[in-house]
């Protein structure tokens, strides 16, 4: 669609991200206790919402028709990557693999770490780290 309503049109900040469950009190208890995310409300049928930063994580039980581990990839920006790694390790959360370089940029590194939630759902934690 090109009509003059679209054009100029630019996406900003992300307002909500939708996650799919299995089990809304279970994922609560991860993204709030073990990921130290701010938990905002619970609501029917199986919602439950974070702040992370202004932006609003959904959780849906309700997405329950989608195949296991399929959903969206949620990049959490932390500053200190290793420390990031390590406290949530602590809490119990199982990482893919150790923090680890993916690209050298002209004027940074790009680090990430992936763990998965309760549900198989991707996520990650990105630094990028400067010289």
């Amino acid at each position: 669609m090109s009509d003059s309503s679209t054009r100029g049109l630019e996406l900003g900040q992300i307002g909500q991200i939708a996650v799919p469950v299995g089990d809304i009190d279970r994922a609560i208890e991860f993204y709030r206790d073990s990921l130290g995310m701010r938990f905002l409300f619970k609501a029917p049928p199986g919602l439950g919402f974070f702040d992370c930063a202004g932006v609003r994580l959904m959780l849906d039980a309700s997405a329950e028709t989608r195949p296991e581990g399929c959903g969206a990839v949620i990049y959490y920006k932390v500053g200190d990557l290793e420390a990031a790694h390590e406290t949530l390790a602590a809490r119990g959360v199982v990482f893919e693999a150790k923090p680890h370089l993916v690209a050298k940029l002209p004027d940074h590194e790009l680090w990430m770490a992936f763990l998965r939630d309760p549900d198989k759902n991707l996520l990650a934690l990105m630094s990028e780290v400067r010289p």
